[in-house]
């Protein structure tokens, strides 16, 4: 098995886990009104997105970014 492999799915296992952690907390969060609570929703949703992002890299679907090139 090479490296990226094994790095990708690292990446992508760990995405899963905190994303699906980021996303319970944001509905927790969802009914709360205070400012402070407004705050947590947008971090918490900013996390999760950029959960989303890593999955999307390790699947290789953004073709703009390019993995680890063998040389």
């Amino acid at each position: 098995m090479d490296l990226d492999v094994v790095l990708r799915v690292i990446a992508f296992v760990g995405a899963v886990v905190v994303g699906l952690s980021a996303l319970q907390s944001l509905i927790a969060e969802w009914p709360k009104k205070g400012l402070d609570d407004h705050v947590t929703k947008v971090m918490l949703a900013l996390l999760a997105l950029g959960c989303v992002i890593v999955i999307f890299v390790a699947f290789g679907i953004f073709p703009g970014i390019a993995g680890p090139t063998k040389g």
